[in-house]
C-alpha cells in the first residue's frame, strides 16, 4: 500500500502541484482512509522526502555501476551517464518532474538529508571530468564544476521537453547532447 500511495501522490503532485495536493486528494483517489496514509507518512511532506530520497539514490546506484566499470574510459561514463539521467526521465518522468520542482517544499531539515546527496551525484560527475583531463580525454584547461554545471543543466532540464515517444530516443538525445558536450558548437 506505501509503493501505491507513493506511485498516486507522484500522479497527483505532477498534475496539481505539491501545494494544492491535499491528503484527501491522495486518499479518495486510493479509496482509502487518512489512516491508511498516515500507517504509513507521517504527513505529506515526509511523503514528498520519500520521494526524493527514493529518486536520489536510485540514480547514486546508477551512477556508481557506470563509473565502477573499470573497462570503460571517462568519454564512455560520461555518455553512459547523460543517457542513463534521459533514461531514467524516460521511466520515471513523473518522480523526475517532482524531484526538481517540488525541492522547494521540504523544510531545511529535510533538505540537509537531500542536498548532500545531490552534492555528491554532482561532485562525482566533476570527478570523472577531472579524471578525464589527467588522462588526456578531455581538454586540460576545462574548468570542471561549470562543465558539471552545464551537463547536468542540460540533461536535468530535459524532463521538461523531452517526449519519448517524439521524434529523437532517448539514446538519440544522449548522443546529440555528448557530442555538443565534447566537441562543441563552433566549426573548426
Amino acid at each position: 500500500m506505501k509503493e501505491k500511495i507513493t506511485e498516486q501522490s507522484i500522479r497527483l503532485f505532477e498534475k496539481k502541484g505539491f501545494s494544492e495536493t491535499s491528503i484527501q486528494d491522495i486518499v479518495d483517489s486510493l479509496s482509502v482512509t487518512k489512516g491508511t496514509f498516515y500507517y504509513y507518512f507521517s504527513s505529506k511532506e515526509e511523503l514528498l522526502m520519500d520521494i526524493h530520497l527514493g529518486y536520489i539514490d536510485e540514480l547514486l546506484l546508477q551512477q556508481n555501476r557506470i563509473f565502477n566499470d573499470a573497462m570503460k574510459t571517462c568519454k564512455e561514463k560520461l555518455f553512459e551517464i547523460v543517457y542513463m539521467l534521459l533514461t531514467d526521465i524516460k521511466d520515471r518522468g513523473s518522480a523526475a518532474k517532482i524531484f526538481f520542482r517540488e525541492l522547494k517544499n521540504l523544510s531545511p531539515e529535510r533538505l540537509a538529508i537531500i542536498d548532500p546527496k545531490r552534492d555528491q551525484f554532482r561532485l562525482n560527475i566533476e570527478g570523472l571530468i577531472k579524471a578525464g583531463m589527467e588522462k588526456g580525454e578531455f581538454r586540460p584547461e576545462l574548468n570542471a564544476p561549470i562543465i558539471t554545471f552545464g551537463i547536468l543543466g542540460i540533461t536535468n532540464w530535459s524532463y521538461q521537453w523531452f517526449n519519448p515517444s517524439g521524434r529523437c530516443s532517448d539514446m538519440e538525445v544522449a548522443e546529440i547532447f555528448v557530442e555538443m558536450i565534447l566537441k562543441g558548437i563552433q566549426v573548426k
